[in-house]
């Protein structure tokens, strides 16, 4: 089991490995998204059943969940990629965490734009400086300092060191994220689903939602797989094979 772990684990450091499996993953990827979002939108907005306090409000967290549970998934996937190119020197890990940024930081927007709507009718402001709203805030100029330093260096090898060393400090706002509403007396309610315990809600209005999130989880694979072949491209484009598969499509 080992040694196919690790086996993997050196394959998925080629550039041309990685291009050629993602590119058969890809569809399938992209056809469950699309399945499980169109499902899990119908099926949370037209028959899952109201909320007893909330109205209709509350349908909000089948966008509002699924990108905030996606935001804090990419930022830890994003360190753990940078800290295996800090350490292995492996060029794709550095692609990954390059193409992770911008994605989780548009998810992060997300949250907190539908939580400030979710927000106004629940609590009756837009914005308070909740520990749970502060600390994804925090999440999203993570994301953007991320973002700016993997811009600011004309080395690619040092804005990949840069930007992963941003990426495991930053790393420690994640428990802070998850753990807010047990560590301080907050407004946003306590974590939507939890392995150890039974989802409070009904399974009629739980399910969709757990669609919905699967299926956010396919769309980040596709967008990650994309970006990441588009930065193999760009940085291999002078060795032989990358220069072969050009020509082929020219």
């Amino acid at each position: 089991m080992w040694k196919t772990f690790v086996a993997w684990f050196h394959r998925m450091g080629s550039p041309k490995w990685f291009y050629e499996i993602s590119g058969r993953w890809i569809p399938w990827f992209a056809a469950a998204a699309v399945l499980l979002i169109a499902v899990g939108t119908v099926w949370g907005l037209a028959f899952a059943p109201a909320d007893y306090q909330q109205g209709n409000s509350f349908r909000i967290i089948y966008i509002h969940v699924p990108a905030a549970i996606l935001a804090q998934s990419i930022f830890f996937l994003m360190a753990i990629a940078g800290g295996i190119g800090l350490i292995w020197k492996m060029k794709v890990a550095d692609m990954v965490a390059k193409s992770c940024a911008p994605f989780g930081a548009t998810m992060t927007f997300i949250a907190l734009f539908t939580g400030a709507i979710w927000g106004k009718p629940t609590w009756g402001a837009w914005w308070v400086w909740d520990a749970r709203l502060t600390s994804m805030l925090i999440l999203l100029f993570l994301y953007f300092g991320v973002i700016a330093l993997q811009s600011a260096f004309d080395s690619k090898q040092s804005a990949a060191r840069a930007s992963a060393i941003l990426s495991l400090v930053g790393i420690v706002n994640i428990p802070i994220i998850k753990y807010s509403v047990e560590w301080w007396n907050t407004l946003h309610q306590p974590a939507t689903f939890k392995l150890t315990e039974k989802p409070a809600m009904p399974a009629e209005m739980w399910m969709p939602l757990l669609v919905m999130v699967v299926g956010f989880y396919c769309l980040f694979a596709v967008i990650l797989m994309l970006r990441t072949r588009n930065e193999i491209l760009e940085r291999e484009k002078r060795t032989h094979w990358v220069q072969g598969l050009l020509s082929k499509e020219s």
